[in-house]
């Protein structure tokens, strides 16, 4: 690859997010990186010689992403790859020692909290859950008097899907005092709206799925970290556990990559304007979206966020005889543009009901309706929304 990582720190994310990753400048080679499809290589098969060896231990097509990533995300070391965002949360969890404390927003991506809700009754772990956004409740479950203290902070901010946000320069400060690694979910923000690494975390989580790859046609998940050991103990659970990408999906990421800063600069803008809009029509109970100046979240997300994301949610307000999940189920029954879908981050715009879901949280409100803003007109967006939202009463 061509562009280092001392240069790419010299250029800005919008940049890099084209640059990196791509084969070297050499007469009549392509200036993007092949497809490779081989389960086996020429060699000794010995790692520790710097040979490929196996299809699960390495591919050339990984490569590229896994580079572009990691420098994207301000990282000293390439990201690792993984054939879905929940085989990455299965590969950080397993830096926790057994037995260990791991504390986790209790409102999070539905996937990690019953992965580490199963870990926890099957003894492997002990699971605090904890309101990300109460700073010193954390800190409290980090290192209680009457207990143990974490060997894992684990942070996603802004959470999906209360949007919390989390001060991560605190979090991480005080969870390493206490002894605890941190990973944090980066996966609403992107690196190219916020960078965890530098704000002290140990590891990044991505599910690739969403924004990085961009086009909802493929499922994938990243770590990152600067920390050498890290990166080995997370490359060898991969290799073990086989949780790997196929080399079609890694390429479809990397090509679906390049547009991201165009991508977010689109979606972020509309979700701004859709969000004033929102949270003035009478329909609307409650909006959370950390843009708005009277976000309980806007502070905090300003100061270590570049933006504010493309994901908003709102409570539906109840409407004549309608309980308030029927009055939200109704709302997305309504709309003619916007996606009833789950998933978020891709080109189009996708609206759902959250608690839909039996995994999802029962603090989660039966109203709550999230919205991943795509790339379509912002007016185009918001006459489905508003037509949808005043048939609520009819």
């Amino acid at each position: 690859m061509t562009l280092s990582q001392q240069h790419a720190a010299s250029l800005s994310a919008e940049t890099v997010v084209v640059a990196a990753g791509r084969p070297p400048r050499e007469r009549d080679e392509p200036v993007n990186p092949p497809i490779v499809l081989s389960s086996t290589y020429f060699g000794t098969g010995a790692l520790d010689d710097g040979d490929r060896g196996y299809g699960r231990y390495s591919n050339p097509t990984w490569d590229p992403f896994e580079e572009a990533l990691g420098q994207l995300e301000g990282a000293a070391l390439p990201g690792l790859l993984y054939a879905s965002g929940l085989a990455a949360v299965s590969s950080a969890l397993s830096l926790i020692p057994a037995g260990g404390v791991l504390v986790m927003p209790s409102h999070s991506y539905s996937g990690s909290l019953v992965m580490a809700s199963e870990l926890a009754q099957k003894g492997f772990l002990e699971l605090r859950t904890v309101d990300i956004a109460d700073t010193d409740a954390v800190i409290a479950q980090l290192a209680p008097a009457d207990g143990k203290p974490a060997a894992m902070l684990w942070l996603e901010s802004p959470t999906n899907p209360m949007l919390g946000i989390a001060d991560i320069r605190a979090l991480t400060q005080a969870a390493h005092d206490a002894g605890a690694i941190v990973v944090t979910d980066n996966t609403f923000s992107t690196p190219l709206v916020q960078q965890p690494l530098r704000l002290g975390s140990d590891v990044v989580l991505h599910s690739v799925t969403k924004y990085l790859a961009g086009h909802s046609d493929v499922v994938l998940g990243a770590l990152v970290t600067s920390k050498p050991e890290l990166r080995e103990t997370l490359l060898h659970h991969r290799i073990i556990h086989g949780g790997i990408a196929g080399p079609f999906e890694a390429w479809l990421a990397l090509r679906g990559l390049r547009t991201l800063a165009l991508r977010i600069e689109r979606s972020q803008a509309s979700a701004a304007v859709l969000a004033e809009r929102l949270s003035a029509h009478p329909r609307v109970e409650s909006i959370r979206y950390p843009g708005l100046p009277t976000d309980p979240g806007h502070d905090r997300a300003k100061s270590q966020m570049s933006g504010f994301g493309s994901i908003l949610c709102i409570q539906v307000a109840p409407a004549g005889d309608l309980s308030p999940a029927d009055a939200a189920d109704k709302l997305v029954r309504a709309l003619q543009l916007w996606l009833p879908a789950t998933s978020l981050g891709g080109v189009e715009s996708l609206i759902e009901r959250r608690r839909r879901h039996a995994a999802e949280p029962v603090s989660v409100p039966e109203n709550l309706v999230r919205l991943s803003v795509g790339i379509e007109n912002v007016e185009d967006l918001w006459t489905d929304l508003q037509r949808a939202l005043d048939g609520l009463d009819s």
